[in-house]
């Protein structure tokens, strides 16, 4: 790149930025080496002063490399699922610049990072941490001023050395105004920002835009201001594959449809996105469940670099209100899960198990280092040193839980009584769902019908088809019209049913879920529930209405039922409102053959809670036919409404 640059004025300095550079590179300005930056999503600025001093013409070369990961249980960059996962194109590299390349001005001394985190917020008061790495180019007093929504609130006389400098210091706003997650308040913001003064002039100044709240959790259970909440939440894909290409309007956009769907939590799935999307989760009240860039197996040389990447993660999001976790890695297993070949899930069950309960590198000690670097930046957030990890020696209590009921393993009925013989095993469940065909599939020849291009979807877009073919087989079906739409019926009954299941057992002892998946990166046919066009399948309108503030759910009604048979099955209430419903009416109306039944009853319905309304007896009718079961909550102006079916069929 050529350009243009005024050579620097006295006590002036100048600095090449690149705000991101996928992964490695190599930088030279007029033929001078400035250095080989790594990390994606990390800044890198190189002083050039003495450089720009020479001339007002100058070359800038950049060289971007993004190495093919070879040997995908031993990889060495710090990538996350844009290069090993199940839900991006095996043969996808997002190598280059994604972000800007800058030229910055400074004084004698810069701001190279800046971290403003939240340790406390109360009606009262709020006490912030700012911590800033300083760079001068010699020994110097400097005057640091704060100012909270442009009003000076601190003044601090120090002196710096040459070369990097941490300072640290706390500040109190009194009478703040909260921020909260979208469905417990308004989602007050405040601008931080801090100048350094040498020799009476501003040497540089940064501004960062926080909301002021605290962040507790306990058993999984999350609090915001002391507010408990039950956390709805999705993983989240990248917006695109290629992060850069992404519109500011599109990131906000998928903050919108996950609000859009009920949804409190985000988890951005083994990635750090776009400023831009933390910005939207802010803005919106939407929670994020941040991963750091960790997904699978990894080499043991990774380790120093990704301590510091960590350290920068929190420079880079600490300030961001709606970040209330961080995680250090996804899975952290030696899998390899045979993308460029079909997938074949005997050959993964042993590798699954042994990792679960061996010890390994990855899990043992290369987590817990990237933890106590989370925790030694970042004393206000809770830190998981990986997700996805079952109870194993010496630790029983195990992490969160990936269950994939109905996909994988079992039956999707098979959640509750799980749950019911293992609770600890269900307090925070971060995946579960099944693959569904999108409606944007232009990339499927479907002229082929029933003899579709199957490896081609397997090797290149994500189709499971040795498990697809378990759950909805498609030589049943006569078109591929009809077999999508029987896919998407399906994924939307695995969802359906795992929240429900969830979100009846509400603090006793689940704390919330993310379901898999809210949305793709690029053509696929994954566990989304928005296509890479942000198509909706039939689950999205199910994830919305499963997550209503207030549900009406009854225990799920089995397949079939035999002429003469009874079950007994409870009703229950679930409200994620702060206020009891007085007087609610629950009404359910059972049609069996076309004779209707219907049960009422009527009663307080606990805010916050999970709420039993009562149990009823179904009795099969010695007809053959249907059997419908609808379910109404009326409060006022909150109606929630359900419907389960069954079939009575004979004997035989």
């Amino acid at each position: 790149k050529d350009f243009e640059l005024k050579k620097p004025e006295d006590g002036e300095r100048n600095f090449v930025v690149l705000d991101g550079l996928f992964y490695q590179g190599d930088v030279w300005l007029d033929g001078a080496y400035l250095g080989d930056p790594e990390g994606y999503f990390v800044p890198h600025a190189y002083d050039v002063t003495a450089l720009a001093d020479l001339d007002t013409e100058h070359v800038l070369a950049i060289g971007a490399t993004c190495a093919p990961q070879r040997d995908k249980k031993a990889k060495r960059n710090i990538t996350g699922i844009f290069q090993h996962w199940d839900c991006i194109n095996p043969n996808f590299n997002p190598g280059g610049i994604w972000r800007g390349v800058r030229i910055e001005r400074t004084g004698p001394v810069r701001i190279d990072a800046l971290r403003v985190l939240c340790r406390d917020a109360s009606e009262a008061r709020a006490n912030l941490r700012l911590t800033a790495r300083l760079d001068s180019n010699g020994e110097a007093p400097i005057r640091i001023i704060t100012f909270v929504d442009d009003q000076v609130v601190d003044e601090q006389e120090k002196s710096v050395a040459s070369g990097l400098n941490t300072l640290d210091w706390d500040i109190d706003i009194d009478d703040p105004a909260l921020w909260w997650p979208w469905s417990l308040g308004p989602q007050n913001l405040t601008d931080i920002r801090i100048e350094v003064i040498c020799d009476g002039q501003i040497s540089h100044s940064a501004t960062r835009r926080t909301g002021l709240r605290e962040v507790a959790v306990h058993d999984w259970i999350y609090s915001v201001n002391g507010e408990r909440l039950f956390l709805k939440g999705a993983n989240m894909a990248p917006t695109q594959a290629m992060l850069g290409q992404a519109t500011t309007e599109e990131l906000r956009r998928d903050v919108e449809l996950a609000r859009d769907a009920g949804l409190d939590l985000i988890r951005i799935h083994g990635h750090i996105s776009r400023p831009e999307l933390y910005d939207a989760a802010d803005e919106l009240g939407i929670l994020v469940w941040q991963d750091f860039p960790l997904q699978w197996g990894y080499a043991r040389q990774i380790r120093k670099q990704a301590v510091r990447q960590a350290e920068e993660a929190v420079n880079l999001l600490g300030h961001h209100p709606s970040i209330i976790v961080w995680c250090a890695h996804n899975e952290p297993f030696r899998w390899d899960l045979g993308q460029g070949q079909p997938f074949d899930l005997k050959k993964f069950a042993l590798p699954f198990i042994a990792g679960h309960q061996l010890p390994s590198w990855n899990k043992s000690v290369l987590d817990r280092w990237i933890k106590r670097a989370f925790e030694k930046a970042d004393v206000t957030r809770p830190v998981i040193a990986h997700s996805g990890v079952l109870p194993h020696l010496p630790l029983l209590d195990g992490a969160d839980t990936h269950f994939y009921f109905g996909w994988y393993h079992g039956n999707e009925r098979d959640l509750p009584g799980l749950a019911a013989k293992l609770p600890s095993l269900v307090r925070f469940v971060s995946e579960f769902g099944a693959q569904a065909i999108p409606e944007s599939a232009d990339f499927i020849d479907t002229a082929l019908w029933p003899d579709l291009d199957w490896e081609h979807l397997e090797l290149e877009h994500g189709l499971q088809y040795s498990i697809i073919e378990q759950h909805v087989p498609p030589r049943a079906f006569a078109s591929f019209d009809e077999w999508r739409l029987a896919t998407q019926i399906y994924q939307s009954d695995v969802i359906k049913y795992h929240i429900e299941t969830l979100r009846r057992l509400k603090y006793r002892p689940t704390g919330g879920f993310c379901m898999f998946l809210l949305n793709d990166a690029m053509p696929m046919v994954s566990w989304s529930v928005l296509d890479h066009r942000r198509v909706p399948k039939l689950a999205y309108t199910t994830l919305a209405e499963a997550c209503r503030q207030v549900i009406i759910t009854a225990d799920r009604l089995p397949i079939a039922m035999h002429p003469g048979e009874e079950i007994r099955i409870a009703i229950h209430a679930v409200s994620d409102l702060r206020e009891d419903l007085k007087d609610a009416i629950v009404s359910a109306t059972l049609e069996v053959a076309g004779v209707p039944q219907v049960w009422r009853w009527e009663g307080d319905i606990a805010g916050d809670d999970c709420s039993l309304v009562g149990h009823i007896t179904i009795s099969a009718s010695f007809a053959e036919g249907p059997l419908v079961l609808d379910l109404t909550l009326e409060c006022g102006e909150v109606v929630a409404t359900n419907r389960y079916h069954s079939e009575v069929v004979a004997r035989t």
